[in-house]
């Protein structure tokens, strides 16, 4: 899964395992990275159903996908055996 593959989007969903939800600015500083580059590394991730997001007054919130999240640690414990 190419989503995953990269390791800001990595410390992003582990950021999300930590904290439950994070803001893009959050993002931001957690990556180092510029806004316009931070924004289209969560959108790969909303793409591939890996995270939520929801507007919150000014903010946009991102929580992990914890059903697709299962459904992937499924396919992947059938690979396993």
């Amino acid at each position: 899964m190419a989503a995953v593959a990269d390791t800001y989007r990595m410390s992003i969903l582990r950021e999300l395992a930590q904290k439950g939800e994070i803001r893009c600015c959050d993002a931001v500083s957690l990556t180092g990275l510029s806004q316009p580059t931070c924004s289209h590394h969560i959108k790969l991730l909303a793409d591939s159903n890996l995270i939520v997001c929801r507007k919150q007054g000014r903010n946009n919130i991102f929580t992990i996908n914890k059903e697709n999240f299962k459904k992937l640690g499924q396919y992947f414990e059938k690979l396993g055996t």
